[in-house]
């Protein structure tokens, strides 16, 4: 994978000041995508996912299926038979490559009645509150061991119970979900994450003859089943990549077309995007972003939580965003507790940002921006240095790409042919881009 290769590696080239105009298509889910995978685990049958984004995180999935005995082919649409499938311990150096793994306890408990996975790995964003998972595998019976390298679980017969979250969590809720659909009995899920992924997930169970009620609420009912039967599906589109386009066309400026992904799925982001001084148009499975280079940006303050408010997954893009505004603006993070490392590397473009505790950066704008070189930490921080490097003066070099592809299919490809000058290249390793694993 590209964040393990030693030698040459890749990097982003940006020339900034262009300005992005026509149309992206947005790609499927990744979030969506990944614990629909490892839902083919519950069955004996074939289960077919059409457009399945192409990024690391699911080739890594599509491995660790295959190691497990069963089999994982296509690109794009991805045929899953998981009938063969007789090991549930997952390989390490893979399962740590990404947090998604996590969700793999719940398919592995259901279908084998035991597992084991290494300790969420993903982007290094904070606690990520697996405990809540635990602890409702532990109330439908399983027994759990944890050490600081692995999870281990087993159980003679899962059975349904109360399950209630303190905050809403997207793989918590998977993980039970997984569990849930072939228990004893019936589980019901209080205070369950609603995002678009989530009910994606809902949905394919349903049509593999899961019996799921409130989906899209906070109170899932889940009546477990026996036997689940193969399905064929389409992933629901990634309305974070969707965001993500949005905001770099409010910030570098122009129009675009956000085409194959529905509004209703970015309402918060929209609305703060029309106060902010883009212009925004929606219809029924697309939307139009775009403001005028001369247009001021005015200063927003944005809180993110979880669906339907703000995402977290779109906090970083809209703090570059905010380095153009016209005023300061206050960025809080009430999600994840270690989500502003993107600021350290804004900062050497010339971002003026002031972190207060862990919740809160006021961001000074509006920020002359310079093209520089700066290490990508995580996903969405990537994707906040690929729109500033939009904004800047001169030319980015962005290392640590792998972070970018992790999570955007062909984010090179979609922005250069809307106008952006942007390049993927290989590049020597630096000091500043040391390499990570999967976090």
């Amino acid at each position: 994978m590209k964040g393990s290769l030693r030698g040459r590696e890749r990097a982003l080239r940006i020339s900034g000041g262009a300005e992005l105009a026509g149309e992206i298509c947005v790609s499927g889910s990744k979030n969506a995508a990944l614990p629909e995978m490892v839902a083919s685990l519950l069955t004996t049958e074939r289960v077919t996912l059409r457009n399945v984004p192409r990024v690391t995180d699911t080739v890594v999935m599509a491995e660790i299926l295959t190691l497990l005995g069963g089999h994982a082919r296509g690109d794009g649409t991805v045929v899953i038979e998981a009938g063969a499938a007789s090991k549930s311990d997952v390989p390490d150096q893979l399962g740590r490559r990404m947090r998604a793994t996590i969700v793999l306890l719940g398919a592995l408990l259901a279908r084998f009645g035991h597992a084991r996975v290494p300790r969420p790995g993903g982007d290094d964003i904070g606690a990520r509150r697996f405990e809540q998972h635990l602890r409702g595998l532990r109330q439908m019976g399983a027994h759990i061991i944890e050490t600081k390298d692995e999870i281990v679980a087993s159980v003679d017969r899962l059975r349904g119970n109360r399950v209630v979250f303190d905050l809403p969590t997207v793989t918590g809720t998977e993980n039970i979900l997984l569990a849930a659909v072939k228990a004893e009995g019936r589980t019901e899920i209080f205070n369950a994450a609603r995002e678009p992924h989530v009910q994606d997930l809902c949905r394919l169970l349903t049509k593999m003859g899961a019996r799921i009620e409130g989906i899209g609420s906070e109170r899932l009912i889940v009546d477990g089943t026996e036997e689940l039967r193969g399905a064929e599906h389409t992933v629901v589109p990634d309305y974070l990549e969707a965001g993500t386009y949005a905001i770099a066309v409010a910030a570098a400026g122009g129009a675009l077309r956000i085409d194959c992904s529905p509004p209703e799925d970015l309402q918060v982001l929209l609305l703060k995007l029309e106060q902010a001084g883009a212009y925004v148009e929606v219809g029924e499975g697309w939307f139009r972003v775009g403001r005028q280079p001369r247009t001021p940006l005015k200063p927003i303050d944005m809180s993110t939580w979880t669906f339907p408010g703000f995402p977290t997954d779109l906090q970083a893009q809209y703090m570059a965003l905010m380095t153009q505004a016209e005023g300061e603006s206050v960025i809080s993070e009430y999600v994840h507790e270690n989500r502003f490392q993107h600021v350290r590397e804004l900062a050497k473009m010339g971002a003026g940002i002031t972190v207060e505790g862990r919740l809160h950066a006021i961001v000074h704008g509006p920020c002359r921006l310079h093209g520089t070189e700066v290490a990508i930490p995580d996903i969405r921080s990537g994707a906040a240095l690929v729109i500033a490097a939009l904004c800047a003066e001169g030319k980015s070099l962005l290392h640590n790409a792998w972070h970018v592809e992790r999570g955007y299919e062909d984010m090179v490809g979609k922005l250069a042919s809307v106008g952006a000058r942007i390049k993927s290249i290989d590049v020597d390793p630096q000091p500043l881009a040391a390499d990570h694993t999967y976090e």
